[in-house]
C-alpha cells in the first residue's frame, strides 16, 4: 500500500487511519488543501481522500463509494466536526491502474473563491 498524507496534521491522520481501517487500501492520499481557502494557516478544514481500494468492488456507482467514505469519516465531516469540505475520489484498483496508464492522476481542487464568509478568517 501507498500512503501520503500532506501536511500531516492531527485531522489528517485521523482520516488517514480511519480509512486505512476501514478500507485497506491499496493506494491512499489525503490532502490537506485547506491553503487553498479563506481560513487561518494551519488549518485543517478542507481535505481530498483518493482512496483505491478492493472493497469498493460492490459499490458500483461513485455516489456509493462516496456514502461509504463519507459514512467511516462521519465524526470528521458532521455539522460540529473538524472538516469544512471533503473531496473524495473512491475506485478500485483496476480502475485506477486504467487513470495511470492513461497518464491521468488526480489534479488539486480549485482554490476558493471566497466562500461564504462561515469560516474564520485568515491570519
Amino acid at each position: 500500500m501507498t500512503t501520503s498524507v500532506a501536511r500531516g496534521g492531527p485531522v489528517s491522520e485521523a482520516i488517514a487511519e480511519k480509512l486505512t481501517a476501514a478500507f485497506s487500501p491499496a493506494h491512499l492520499e489525503v490532502r490537506n488543501e485547506s491553503h487553498m481557502h479563506n481560513v487561518p494557516t494551519g488549518s485543517e478544514t478542507h481535505f481530498k481522500v483518493i482512496v483505491i481500494s478492493d472493497k469498493f468492488k460492490d459499490a458500483r456507482t461513485p455516489i456509493a463509494r462516496h456514502r461509504l467514505v463519507n459514512d467511516t469519516l462521519k465524526e470528521e465531516v458532521a455539522s460540529d466536526g473538524p472538516v469544512h469540505a471533503l473531496s473524495i475520489v473512491a475506485m478500485t484498483p483496476d480502475k485506477w491502474q486504467q487513470k495511470i496508464e492513461k497518464g491521468e492522476g488526480v489534479s488539486p481542487s480549485p482554490s476558493c473563491r471566497g466562500g461564504d464568509g462561515s469560516l474564520p478568517k485568515k491570519n
